[in-house]
C-alpha cells in the first residue's frame, strides 16, 4: 500500500513505539490520527491527537468517530496500545491482570470492530501489535503473555473471515526500552538485564530492539501485505526460535532469570499463593 495520502489511525500514540511510528508515517505522507489515554507530545503538524481511554467503550467510539470524520475514512488501523505489569500465575488475578486484558485485548477488539466497516470500504489493513511474549513463555507476566497470545489468535480469526477484503498483519516486537516496562521494573523485573548478556563483564549479546528500528518495521508492514513478522530482523529470528524450539527458549530464560536472582540483580517481590 502506498503511504502518500493513506488515512491511518494508531492507538497508544503517546508511547515510544506509537509515537515514533506515527512520526515516520506522517513523514511518508500519510494522514495520521493518534489515540492515547495520555497527553501526546506533538512530533508533527501532520498528526492529529485525540485523548481517549480505550477501556471506556463510549469514549472510544466518540474518539474513533472524530478520527474517521477528520480523515474521511480509514485505510490502516494500527492497534498498538498496551500495558504490562507483573503477576504470579498461582495467585488469584487482581486489578493489574484484568487491566492487561482490557487494554491489550478487549480494547483492541472493540476498536477493530468500530473501524472495520470503513476498512472494508477501502480494502484496508489492520495491523495488530502483539509481542514476542505471545510465544516466549516467560514467568511473572501471565496476563501480558496471555493477552498478547489472544491478540495473535484474534488476528488469525479475523484474517480467516475477511482475508481478500482486508489485510490482517500481526507484529511481534521484542524488548523495546519504553515506559511500558516501568511498572515491571518497579516490581523488580528488568527485561533489559535479562537480555543483556555479559560473560566475564564483556557484552556477548543484547537483544534489545531500538524503538526507531521497531517503528520502521511497523511502517514496513503498512506498505507490504505481511501475515506475521517481527518488527526487526532480530525479532523475526527470535519469533522463529520461540515457535520452533520452545523447550530451548524456556530453559534459557529459566537459567538466565535464576542466575540474575542469585546474583541479586533481580529482586522480585510478589504476593505468595495462600490457602483459603
Amino acid at each position: 500500500m502506498k503511504l502518500l495520502g493513506a488515512r491511518v489511525i494508531i492507538t497508544g500514540a503517546a508511547g515510544g513505539l506509537g509515537r515514533q511510528t506515527a512520526r515516520l508515517l506522517a513523514a511518508s505522507g500519510a494522514r495520521v490520527v493518534g489515540l492515547d489515554v495520555k497527553d501526546i507530545e506533538s512530533v508533527s503538524d501532520d498528526i492529529v491527537h485525540v485523548k481517549c481511554d480505550l477501556t471506556d467503550s463510549g469514549a472510544t467510539d466518540r474518539a474513533l468517530d472524530l478520527a474517521i470524520e477528520h480523515l474521511g475514512g480509514v485505510d490502516i488501523l494500527i492497534n498498538n496500545a498496551g500495558v504490562l505489569d507483573l503477576q504470579d500465575a498461582a495467585v488469584r488475578p487482581a486489578m493489574g491482570a484484568h487491566r492487561s486484558f482490557e487494554v491489550n485485548f478487549w480494547a483492541l477488539w472493540r476498536t477493530t470492530s468500530k473501524v472495520m466497516p470503513h476498512l472494508l470500504r477501502s480494502s484496508g489493513k489492520v495491523i495488530n501489535i502483539a509481542s514476542l511474549f505471545a510465544y516466549v513463555n516467560a514467568p511473572l507476566v501471565p496476563s501480558y503473555n496471555a493477552s498478547k497470545r489472544a491478540v495473535s489468535a484474534f488476528s488469525d480469526s479475523l484474517r480467516m473471515q475477511y482475508g481478500g477484503k482486508v489485510t490482517v498483519t500481526t507484529l511481534y516486537p521484542g524488548f523495546i526500552d519504553t515506559d511500558i516496562h516501568k511498572d515491571a521494573v518497579r516490581q523488580g523485573l528488568s527485561v533489559a538485564k535479562i537480555i543483556d548478556i555479559r560473560p566475564l563483564g564483556m557484552r556477548l549479546l543484547k537483544m534489545e530492539e531500538p524503538v526507531e528500528s521497531a517503528a520502521r518495521g511497523v511502517v514496513r508492514a503498512c506498505r507490504k501485505n505481511l501475515r506475521d513478522a517481527g518488527t526487526t530482523a532480530l525479532g523475526t529470528l527470535s519469533l522463529w526460535f520461540a515457535r520452533h524450539t520452545p523447550a530451548f527458549v524456556d530453559a534459557f530464560l529459566k537459567a538466565r532469570i535464576g542466575y540474575l536472582v542469585k546474583r541479586g540483580e533481580l529482586r522480585i517481590d510478589l504476593d505468595e499463593p495462600v490457602v483459603e
